[in-house]
């Protein structure tokens, strides 16, 4: 059993889940556009949620090891369910605020720029885009999820 090992079971199979889920946005992203971006390797948001593929991965393999009745578990499960729900809900609302100002700095620019140029002078200064994709689609969250359970499951089963 894994208590009896020096491996960190629930901590691999986190890691794992959260390795595997990133790497697994970049061709999901070419399928469906057509166009590789390694950026997905280490941005948040998109599909699947690797925050949400980390907690459940790490949730289930404490159930596995320790017990679905062990505190321990109990635990997890709590800390996953209010990491799913601030990735959907929180994190998502900060990304649609982001792209809303990002829209509003564009026109203002633009606003500015046409005021200049009737006065013949530079255009504005370029100012830092805020990041949009922050939070998960719930669709990205539950794939994530359930994605996290199956590495779980599947390290258990290679390892045992």
């Amino acid at each position: 059993m894994w208590t009896n090992q020096l491996i960190n079971y629930p901590l691999i199979a986190a890691l794992l889940a959260i390795g595997a889920a990133q790497a697994i946005k970049v061709p999901l992203y070419y399928a469906l556009q057509r166009r590789w971006e390694w950026r997905f390797l280490f941005s948040t948001g998109g599909m699947p949620s690797s925050h949400s593929a980390a907690v459940t991965a790490l949730a289930t393999a404490i159930g596995i090891a320790d017990g679905i009745d062990s505190h321990l578990f109990a635990l997890s499960v709590v800390f996953a369910i209010i990491v799913m729900y601030d990735a959907t809900g929180v994190r998502r609302q900060a990304g649609m605020h982001a792209a809303l100002l990002n829209q509003l700095v564009k026109e203002f620019n633009l606003m500015v720029q046409n005021l200049k140029t009737m006065k013949q002078r530079t255009p504005p200064e370029n100012r830092t885009r805020l990041k949009e994709l922050l939070g998960h689609k719930p669709i990205e969250v539950f794939v994530g999820a359930w994605f996290g359970i199956f590495i779980a499951f599947a390290i258990d089963w290679i390892m045992n």
